[in-house]
Order: structure tokens, then sequence, then C-alpha cells
């Protein structure tokens, strides 16, 4: 099995670079640049995933990947409600903050996520652990789904931007 992991297109400036878990936004269509997802377009897939967010299904809809099939556990971390929307320095300036919970990955995300870590990651290995062996298989999903399919593959991560991809060949799963 080859896995190529794909983030969604751009949102409007107004809602990057914020807590966007479950919050259903669609992609700003002057922002998507087909350039970056050409080699993808023109990539035969098995099988082709996606969020059940409307970012994700509109970004192969651009592409032109069809059919796809949606699945929730593909959704980004679901934040607390006092802090989806913020921007980091929105959260920076909450009286309960402190910068020592950013000293453990686990810690920060417990305080942002009303999600526990633990049970994002269950729902996330849950989902990768149905994967057909020997398939060619695209997954659009989010920023955060994208780091922790990473981690749980034990490869190194790195930021990824708005339709940056990632394939994970075989040998690698």
């Amino acid at each position: 099995m080859a896995l190529t992991l794909l983030r969604h297109a751009a949102l409007h400036p107004r809602y990057q670079k914020r807590y966007n878990g479950w919050t259903d936004l669609s992609i700003e269509p002057t922002l998507f640049d087909a350039r970056y997802v050409a080699p993808l377009c023109r990539q035969r897939f098995d099988r082709i995933y996606s969020s059940d967010l409307l970012r994700c299904q509109e970004t192969l809809h651009y592409m032109n990947l069809l059919p796809y099939r949606t699945d929730a556990r593909l959704r980004e971390v679901r934040f607390k409600p006092h802090i989806e929307g913020l921007r980091f320095e929105d959260v920076a300036r909450r009286d309960d903050f402190d910068e020592t919970l950013l000293e453990d990955p686990k810690v920060w995300h417990n305080y942002i996520c009303a999600e526990r870590y633990e049970v994002f990651e269950r729902r996330i290995a849950s989902f990768l652990s149905e994967l057909p062996a020997d398939e060619e298989i695209l997954v659009c999903t989010h920023g955060g789904v994208v780091q922790r399919i990473l981690e749980l593959l034990r490869l190194p991560t790195r930021p990824i931007e708005y339709l940056d991809w990632i394939r994970i060949e075989h040998h690698e799963l």
C-alpha cells in the first residue's frame, strides 16, 4: 500500500491561522493553486478518503478526484468551544494560559481541545487499521490529522501547508 496524505485547500484569510477544528468552513476558491496538486490529479488512486468536513470535500472536487468516501474519523481535532476560531495570540491572552502548557504536546492538546489526546489518536488509528493492503490510497484531511498519522506511523513530522501532501510508501507503513 502507498498512502498519500493531502491537507485541504486554503480557507479565506480571515479563518487562517486559527483553531478551526469542527467548524465546517469552505475553502477560498481564489487561493486554490492547482500547480501544487497537479501530480496527484494525474495519479490513479484505488481509494480516496475525505474528512466529512466541507473544506476537504471541496478540495477533492476542485481537483476532480471523484468518487471519494467521507469518514468522520478524519476530522480535525475538536477544540474546546471557547478556543474554536481563536488564533494562538488570543489563547495566549487568556487568564488561564501559562507558557508551561506548551512544554508538553499532550498537555497543550488537552488544554485547547475538547477531544482528549488519546481519543483523537484512537479514532485516527482506527481509520488507519481499516485501510486495505496493496492499494494506492489518497486521504484528504486536516493538518492536525496529518501530523497525528505521521506520529502514529513513527515518521518525522513537519509543518504542512494548505494543499501540501506527503506520500508514504509501503515499506514505511
